[in-house]
């Protein structure tokens, strides 16, 4: 029993490295059948107060998990299920210092590039300041648990302004791109700017969203979080929107239509929302989502924040919680609908 065990988990982790290597983070081929669920969890996955702005990666054979801290802490979790990861301990893997950025850590984005680890976050300068930047750190090795060693500041907006949530995005046939919020003309919007290396930018972010629509504009005109989930050789862009002190923060998506990342024509905006509050399972403002697939590659989860009460906020009441998502034809995902809190969920497929 022990050795089919064994042998399966390295069948996972054979189908992950695949994965990394292909370096879109689409589904690749892998000879190996649809593994059992994993152990059942409810939401929220994780609690409060560290939960906001949740990423989460599988590597190895386990679970590793981030989200704000609201400090000068980033923290992680580990476990070998996604179930473990409510009561995982925290791991501070790096403290910021005053400088480039020291305090109430914003949505840490965790993500493997050219056999290193990097941790994108946001933060302000100082105590207090209000401006933040996109710093981050580069890993010593495979481990996502660190050591962490601090990389800089990315030089995203003209003269080194405000930008927030970034994350990084890969296409066929161009460089890693990493992807932000900024104020740009006193909206804040969705810029994206070309990687030179995992640490820089080779230029300042040019915009491909603005919060034009209605559902983009309750309570503020908001784009922010974007995050990028891959399918059929497609890549869509999530993002959140509207003000995520109201129960209308909720998420929309873009679609890569093909050529330069960089122009806005390359992008096309779907009409409505793919993702928002459900009163009927009691769950409001869910967003800043990240994406993962099951240790077998043969799901997609979608990991996000949400309230469970209209009146709560873009405060630390937000818990992460997690489900598994579909496919439309057109190869874009199907969110569905946020699950209710204490519902049974089985976990991911191949999560033992």
């Amino acid at each position: 029993m022990l050795m089919r065990k064994n042998t399966a988990r390295r069948l996972r982790t054979l189908a992950v490295a695949a994965l990394l290597a292909s370096g879109l983070g689409v589904a690749v081929p892998v000879s190996q059948a649809h593994a059992a669920p994993g152990p059942s969890f409810t939401n929220p996955l994780v609690g409060t107060p560290n939960s906001a702005d949740p990423s989460i990666v599988y590597s190895g054979g386990n679970w590793y998990y981030v989200a704000t801290t609201w400090s000068s802490r980033i923290i992680m979790r580990r476990s070998s299920t996604m179930a473990g990861l409510k009561t995982a301990a925290e791991h501070t893997v790096f403290t910021l210092a005053p400088g480039p950025g020291c305090c109430t850590m914003w949505a840490p984005d965790l993500q493997w590039i050219n056999n290193r680890w990097y941790l994108y976050f946001s933060a302000e300068a100082s105590p207090g300041q209000g401006e933040r930047r996109t710093g981050v750190l580069e890993s010593s090795g495979a481990d996502p648990l660190g050591p962490y060693t601090y990389r800089g500041i990315l030089n995203l907006e003209p003269g080194n302004g405000w930008a927030i949530d970034g994350s990084v995005v890969r296409f066929n046939g161009y460089a890693n791109h990493f992807v932000y919020s900024a104020f740009r003309g006193g909206e804040q919007s969705l810029f994206i700017a070309p990687m030179s290396s995992p640490t820089q930018v080779s230029r300042n972010g040019v915009r491909i969203s603005s919060p034009t629509l209605s559902w983009e504009r309750q309570g503020g005109a908001v784009n922010e979080g974007p995050y990028a989930v891959y399918n059929a050789g497609k890549t869509f862009l999530t993002y959140s929107a509207s003000f995520c002190g109201t129960p209308d923060y909720k998420l929309g998506m873009l679609t890569w239509t093909g050529g330069d990342p960089m122009s806005a024509g390359s992008w096309t905006k779907k009409s409505a929302p793919i993702f928002q509050r459900s009163d009927a399972n009691s769950v409001y403002g869910p967003g800043h989502a990240s994406f993962v697939r099951s240790p077998d590659n043969a799901e997609t989860w979608v990991v996000y924040h949400a309230n469970s009460a209209a009146g709560q906020g873009c405060g630390t009441t937000r818990t992460t919680r997690a489900q598994k998502i579909n496919w439309n034809s057109d190869g874009s995902p199907n969110l569905g609908v946020p699950v209710r809190t204490g519902i049974s969920i089985a976990g991911p497929s191949g999560d033992s």
